[in-house]
């Protein structure tokens, strides 16, 4: 047998060398320990140490198309008359089983009654089944009813406030109060709340003069960024022949002046709103149906047969009914010592009886001719304990003034507004109230 010792005498001594050589790096090779690195990355390390394969794979993920929202498609039926719930919901294809569950849901809320023509309904009908009901009273006010679970409904009321901006507006009276408020800009509405507010004490039939001068601010309604509607008058000034009269709103929503004296007065200068005068306060004024000289003891409003006229202040009526040449005729009793006669009416207002309460402003009958009369018109008597008074140039008494407490919130308040008024007129208006 031979043995490796005996093999390798065989061989030369020079390959001999080469062989342990070789064998001697190869183990070294083997058995040396691996190499670690010299700062081992930590957990932050690696979540920031992206190849640029990762980064690539994150920027498709953040990149991915966001789903597609489709919106809600409604079908809007709008109110005619004589429409009901039912013949609404059959309109659009709904059941009368889907008008019940609806009607029970809103039974006790009434959110979707009473419905006016021109009204407008709004279905949202998914799988051909009704999931909600929508009815838009207001833009500020809508009312939802919404399929929560099978046949069971909800019903959610959403209220909406809007944003209140002042609006300031002036002008000169060359014509009249209501042709000069409209080309300044000035709608009906705010033109009649102006010209109420000043009433009492400007007759706007008779005073009125070229050059009087009007100023209001007055709120704005908008609702996302849209005019949507007017709100109250913050404070007025009419100029009438060189006088001036201001009104600030206090909050228990009546006008004062800045001394706190209210604007309204115990009476109205006028018991009737769209009139001329036919015939004035006249001791020696010859009759125009009886041909006599007789006082006339009052103001003659001419207007159309069924005009409504005013009780001129708070009291109580003493007389209605037919007094002679009078006509239909009402008394009104105030404050135990004025009088105020209304005679040649059309008819009376059916609530206004003899001994009735009245306020002021509400109406108590309407013009017409009845008694001695040539035409449609109101005659109209103003007495103090007994004696005639001119109705037009009778100093009426004021109503209850702020007291001190009020005066107190009311008075800062007034300062503020009439110097924003007088600023907004000289063309420089103050950045807020």
């Amino acid at each position: 047998m031979i043995t490796f010792p005996k093999l390798l005498q065989h061989f030369p001594k020079l390959y001999i060398r080469i062989l342990v050589l070789l064998t001697l790096v190869m183990l070294t090779i083997t058995l040396w320990p691996a190499s670690k690195p010299k700062n081992p990355p930590d957990a932050t390390t690696k979540t920031l140490d992206l190849t640029p394969k990762l980064l690539i794979e994150n920027t498709q993920a953040t990149l991915q198309p966001l789903p597609i929202i489709h919106p809600e498609k409604w079908t809007s039926v709008t109110v005619k008359s004589g429409d009901s719930l039912s013949t609404l919901f059959q309109r659009v294809g709904l059941s009368a089983q889907d008008v019940y569950q609806v009607s029970q849901a809103t039974k006790k809320t009434k959110a979707l009654s009473p419905l006016f023509p021109g009204d407008t309904l709004d279905f949202l009908i998914k799988n051909e089944r009704l999931d909600k009901v929508r009815l838009i009273k207001t833009p500020l006010l809508q009312t939802i009813v919404q399929r929560k679970d099978g046949t069971n409904y909800t019903v959610e009321t959403i209220t909406r406030k809007p944003d209140i901006e002042p609006r300031f507006v002036q002008g000169i009276i060359k014509s009249s109060l209501f042709v000069d408020g409209q080309n300044a800009g000035l709608s009906q509405k705010k033109l009649m709340q102006l010209a109420t507010i000043f009433g009492w004490d400007i007759d706007f039939a008779l005073d009125i003069r070229g050059n009087d001068q009007f100023a209001l601010i007055y709120e704005e309604k908008y609702l996302d960024d849209a005019l949507i509607g007017e709100g109250d008058i913050l404070a007025a000034q009419f100029i009438n022949r060189g006088k001036i009269f201001n009104a600030i709103r206090h909050s228990d929503g009546n006008y004062y002046s800045p001394q706190g004296y209210s604007m309204r007065k115990a009476f109205l200068r006028s018991p009737v709103d769209f009139f001329r005068i036919s015939s004035k306060y006249n001791p020696n004024r010859k009759h125009p149906v009886l041909k006599t000289v007789r006082p006339h003891r009052g103001v003659d409003y001419a207007a159309a047969t069924g005009t409504p006229i005013k009780a001129s202040g708070d009291g109580k009526v003493t007389w209605r009914g037919t007094k002679g040449g009078y006509g239909r005729t009402i008394i009104i009793q105030h404050a135990g010592i004025y009088t105020t006669l209304y005679a040649h009416m059309s008819k009376y207002n059916s609530k206004v009886k003899k001994g009735s309460r009245v306020k002021q402003g509400q109406v108590i009958g309407y013009i017409g001719s009845s008694g001695l009369a040539t035409g449609p018109h109101l005659h109209y008597e103003f007495r103090t304990n007994g004696v005639h008074k001119n109705p037009l140039k009778v100093k009426l008494p004021n109503a209850e003034p702020l007291n001190k407490e009020q005066m107190e919130e009311f008075k800062p308040v007034a300062k503020t507004i009439i110097e924003l008024l007088e600023a907004y007129q000289l063309g420089s208006p103050l950045a807020s109230i």
